[in-house]
């Protein structure tokens, strides 16, 4: 027989995995609220019998359907994510819309994505504006070391470290596009978050301080000295905090506005250089 004699259906991969329904029902019994749309998945994703039962077997203890999969979609793109690794959430497209709206319109725009977890936004981002005929040159952050290894598989210039203090020193003065999804979570509030979040992703990517914003404090402080001429900051944030977040801005010297998606349930806030409205 030769060797490039296709294998007959019978020995494909998905026709030796029990039946989508079995695994629905599995997930179905384990709490998974959309269950048959993530059995379907499983089943896409999986080779063997003993691999899809590994995997329902992972989903049905709590772990994120994501890390389960190894991969998320965001924004049209399929986004690797690693065990520990925030997820991004679908909210977060409506942070990297605004911000591709808001972007120079011819290239090379310089993005930077801080607390970049998986590096989906710097990942979207990129793929938006060089859609529009923008060229990017994305440059991502986190000081998480698994984030940073999963972040590598999605963007090529990721750097490992608090903040700011890993970029390259060039990129001073020449942001265009300068997001951070920081933690936002209040400390106290941690405890509340779903158990996927709370037991499978990085306390560090969710909480935020007192108050949540911390982190966006010491963003906010160091941004102007790293944005271009008309660059801004791109923030999320809940509504709840948006109007504390805004001040947080305009105390550090940027131009601050709010803008919401009650259809993603997302607030994003931005922040202009001071001299730039």
């Amino acid at each position: 027989m030769p060797h490039d004699t296709p294998p007959s259906p019978s020995s494909s991969p998905s026709s030796l995995l029990p039946d989508v329904s079995a695994t629905a029902a599995r997930l179905r019994a384990a709490g998974c609220v959309f269950a048959e749309d993530e059995a379907r998945l499983l089943h896409a994703d999986a080779r063997t019998p003993a691999g899809l039962d590994a995997m329902a077997e992972r989903r049905a203890a709590g772990h994120p359907l994501e890390h389960v999969l190894g991969w998320a979609e965001f924004c049209g793109l399929r986004i690797a994510v690693g065990p520990g690794v925030f997820v991004p959430r679908r909210r977060t497209e409506f942070l990297v819309r605004r911000a591709a709206e808001r972007a120079p319109a011819r290239g090379p725009v310089v993005v930077v994505d801080l607390c970049c977890g998986s590096g989906a936004v710097g990942a979207a981002l990129a793929a938006t504006l060089e859609a529009r005929g923008a060229r990017a040159e994305v440059h991502a952050a986190d000081i998480d070391p698994a984030a940073v290894r999963c972040a590598r598989g999605n963007i090529p210039r990721v750097h490992e470290g608090d903040l700011f203090d890993p970029l390259p020193e060039a990129l001073r003065g020449r942001v265009d596009v300068l997001t951070a999804n920081v933690p936002y979570v209040p400390t106290e509030a941690v405890g509340l978050l779903p158990a996927e979040a709370r037991e499978h992703e990085a306390r560090r990517a969710l909480d935020g301080g007192a108050d949540g914003l911390d982190v966006l404090r010491r963003v906010a402080a160091q941004a102007p000295g790293w944005l271009a001429a008309g660059g801004r900051l791109w923030a999320e944030t809940s509504e709840r905090q948006a109007e504390r977040a805004a001040s947080v801005l305009a105390r550090a010297g940027l131009v601050p506005a709010v803008s919401a998606d009650e259809e993603l349930g997302a607030t994003v806030l931005s922040g202009a250089r001071g001299d730039v409205r």
